[in-house]
């Protein structure tokens, strides 16, 4: 991985001051409230985090499950404010009509839900391959198409890319994962375009390798330090998905933390 740059500032770039920013009010806490909000994968690590800061704003929270056993491990499922339904597989159409039903007006839709697989390319069969196209590129799409024909009113996207996405050359031995991440990406600045003109702002973050128990244990000896937390990753994806976003689109995040 490559070391992360140094922060600067442009020559001529105008330093903006804290009194300037409290004028445009965006230093006011991100308010959900009323709002409606899909998470898919909102039963994983990161979701958990995003919908539990979700919950805390306010918001109405719609999280399809794959199956009753996601459902009955996700830890907010009885929460007032979250609505948890078992989809299915977010690839078929079908569930993804299940997932989003009855959802509106929708304001944003978060896309989480995805998978990872390590391995060499030769050594890939077919199943393999597009299962993680599947997972991680066509759900995506399936989901971005339900949730522009359920924003009547504008709103807001947010796709999870990943570093391989962005930074190709990482992506050995996972080359269709980083395939289909960088399908997310493109997606991603594509459908900006298309929907701006409707009020739908649509971004994405690529997370690097995530501070979660399970990557813990995958990888003991790695410095977990330098890892972005899940919360961490949550505030980014909330201020995107957020009506203080008024202006960026078409962006793809990167939330590397320190690695």
């Amino acid at each position: 991985m490559r070391n992360p740059g140094t922060p600067f500032e442009p020559v001529g770039c105008p330093r903006i001051s804290l009194r300037s920013i409290r004028a445009t009010g965006y230093d006011a806490a991100m308010d959900f409230h009323g709002r409606h909000v899909v998470v898919t994968g909102g039963a994983g690590g990161l979701g958990s985090a995003v919908v539990g800061a979700l919950v805390e704003a306010g918001a109405l929270c719609h999280v399809p499950c794959f199956d009753a056993a996601e459902a009955q491990r996700f830890a907010l499922r009885e929460h007032k404010q979250v609505t948890v339904t078992v989809a299915g597989n977010l690839a078929d159409e079908a569930a993804v009509d299940r997932a989003f039903e009855g959802v509106a007006p929708l304001w944003a839709s978060i896309h989480i839900a995805g998978g990872f697989a390590y391995g060499a390319l030769r050594d890939a069969d077919l199943a393999t391959l597009r299962q993680q196209i599947d997972m991680n590129l066509l759900s995506c799409l399936l989901c971005c198409r339900a949730a522009v024909q359920a924003m009547t009113a504008g709103g807001r996207i947010v796709n999870v890319a990943a570093r391989p996405g962005l930074e190709w050359r990482s992506g050995a031995n996972m080359a269709v994962y980083t395939a289909a991440k960088a399908g997310v990406a493109a997606l991603t600045a594509a459908l900006a375009e298309e929907v701006v003109k409707d009020g739908i702002l649509a971004n994405a973050v690529a997370p690097s390798i995530l501070d979660t128990a399970a990557n813990r244990a995958a990888m003991p000896k790695a410095d977990y330090a330098l890892w972005p937390k899940v919360e961490e990753v949550a505030a980014t994806i909330l201020f995107l998905a957020s009506p203080d976003n008024r202006v960026t689109r078409g962006a793809i995040v990167p939330v590397y933390g320190k690695s």
